[in-house]
């Protein structure tokens, strides 16, 4: 086993200081195979520069909500909206929850830029709090808010307003932000609104349950539980309402579409930071490696983000359709963070690798 090196920019070493060299030969597989694997993806079709912007769900929705400032009802007006742009309109979650649209009809466009400005600083601020006993020396520091920015620079575009992952996306990444051992109701309180924004903000509800389960803290799994049954209890009216208005000759959605794989979650997570003006082939193996970081940083919280971006991209990978990069809102804002955390873990991980060091063990007769 290799003598763990002093860290380069975290505070203690990284996981994978002092491993012995058959456990980095295999984190060293896993690392590159994965590269591959990113590489592999660019065969996928790519979504076009503005995919966000193009998004169908975007125009749908800032269509309803100018209807609700007119005075109109947010389910009638979403059915209407979908069937002007020839859309699905069953099962109901064909429709997305009322909240998003009904709190932005209520407020003018000038407080919703406001709101949604200092939401993007409280994550900010949140994640400054969190990475700054873990990254001691200013230099690192700086990289990882440089990169922090990078991942927030989407959330500060005007005209993704009307865009639920925007709103649900910033609420995951305060609330894993907040979530410490001894504080956890309010973090999953902010889950439950993004639940409640977008409905797969459960896939981050639902990991930090199982993680609060596996690290033997019941009480907290149990909160994180009661907000996934409030949400489901906000699903089922919501359900109702939707049966008021469509019908048996309303447009269903297509069946499952496939498996698009790794590659949308890459394309996804590239399409929603500032990698995004990167070619593909720079920013795929860019984003593993952004990845490798978070499981370098021996903390708690590495794992808990660690094991939501995995969540995302299995999600994505199995469920999403085709250049549905919008999904990757939700993990944009803390991906590339990973990327301040590499450098301890690869160095650790090289001086694993290339220890041949042997003890050698002379008997001695007399």
């Amino acid at each position: 086993m290799a003598r763990p090196l002093p860290p380069l920019w975290l505070a203690h070493p990284s996981r994978f200081a002092g491993l012995s060299r058959r456990r980095a030969l295999w984190a060293g597989g896993a690392l590159l195979l994965l590269l591959i694997a990113s590489l592999i993806a660019l065969k996928a079709p790519a979504p076009p520069a503005d995919a966000l912007a193009e998004t169908p769900a975007l125009a749908v929705y800032e269509s309803v909500i100018a209807g609700l400032r007119a005075g109109g009802g947010y389910y009638q007006l979403t059915a209407d909206s979908l069937r002007a742009g020839a859309y699905p309109l069953r099962p109901f979650f064909a429709f997305r929850l009322p909240a998003h649209s009904v709190v932005q009809a209520a407020l003018p466009p000038t407080a919703t830029l406001v709101l949604l400005g200092l939401l993007v600083l409280a994550v900010a601020m949140a994640w400054w709090h969190r990475l700054k006993p873990a990254l001691p020396r200013p230099p690192a520091r700086f990289a990882a808010m440089v990169l922090l920015g990078g991942g927030l620079a989407t959330f500060l575009q005007s005209d993704l307003i009307a865009a639920h992952e925007l709103w649900a996306g910033l609420l995951v990444a305060l609330a894993l932000a907040l979530r410490t051992p001894g504080r956890w109701l309010a973090p999953a309180a902010i889950a439950l609104m993004a639940m409640l924004v977008r409905e797969s903000a459960a896939v981050f509800v639902v990991v930090m349950a199982a993680m609060a389960l596996l690290e033997g803290r019941r009480r907290e799994a149990l909160g994180w539980t009661g907000a996934l049954l409030l949400f489901a209890v906000a699903v089922a009216t919501h359900a109702h309402a939707v049966a008021q208005v469509t019908g048996p000759l309303d447009p269903a959605a297509a069946g499952w579409a496939g498996m698009p794989g790794f590659g949308l979650f890459l394309q996804a997570a590239a399409a929603t930071t500032a990698l995004r003006f990167l070619p593909l082939a720079i920013a795929a193996p860019l984003i593993v490696l952004a990845l490798f970081g978070w499981a370098c940083w021996r903390d708690a919280l590495a794992l808990r983000a660690l094991a939501v971006f995995c969540a995302y991209a299995l999600v994505l990978g199995l469920l999403a359709g085709p250049g549905d990069v919008a999904q990757g809102l939700l993990v944009a804002p803390m991906i590339l963070v990973g990327l301040a955390f590499a450098p301890d873990g690869l160095r650790d991980l090289a001086s694993a690798l290339l220890d041949r060091r042997r003890v050698r063990v002379q008997r001695v007769s007399t």
